[in-house]
């Protein structure tokens, strides 16, 4: 296994069916509690430990994933609400080693998780296949991206990150 990459890389096969953006849906809706469970009981020397040699801290992974989840959020709701908007990127290396990612409570990034998926999960239950179809431009990627691909992308990304710190604890046997 690639510690990099323990459930792989994400990838779409074919066309994105409506029952397959339900799977995703229900993933995205999983992930704080998956996240929460996940960390659960980590002592605070665990939650230092990097998932892998090079890697972020498991404190620095929880972080990252409340800053990607809520800038997924933002682009949702600028595609949902403009006509193919231009996202801004953001350097998440750079804001993994932030203070606040390096050193704070994970218990802030959990409750953010939380809410944000609670909101993403009811807004995406009321999108319209339309809506799914609708794009903003990544400009890194020079691409149009449409929520359909960014709903896998986010499902993909949250077991990504969970599974990152289960494989650590598999590692350590905790």
């Amino acid at each position: 296994m690639d510690v990099r990459y323990p459930i792989g890389t994400f990838r779409v096969n074919g066309e994105i069916t409506a029952s397959q953006r339900q799977i995703w849906i229900r993933e995205i809706e999983d992930t704080p509690a998956k996240l929460a469970a996940t960390v659960a009981g980590l002592s605070p020397e665990l939650l230092d430990t990097p998932y892998r040699k090079g890697g972020w801290t498991v404190r620095q992974v929880v972080h990252h994933m409340a800053d990607s989840h809520m800038n997924a959020y933002i682009r949702f709701k600028l595609a949902l609400t403009e006509d193919q908007p231009v996202i801004k990127p953001y350097l998440e290396q750079k804001w993994a080693e932030l203070p606040d990612s390096r050193t704070g409570e994970i218990g802030t990034s959990l409750a953010l998780m939380e809410g944000i998926h609670q909101r993403w999960v009811t807004m995406l239950h009321s999108m319209s296949d339309d809506d799914f179809k609708r794009t903003f431009y990544h400009p890194e990627t020079e691409q149009a991206v449409t929520l359909d691909y960014t709903t896998g992308m986010y499902a993909w990304h949250g077991n990504h990150h969970i599974a990152h710190i289960a494989s650590l604890r598999n590692r350590l046997g905790i």
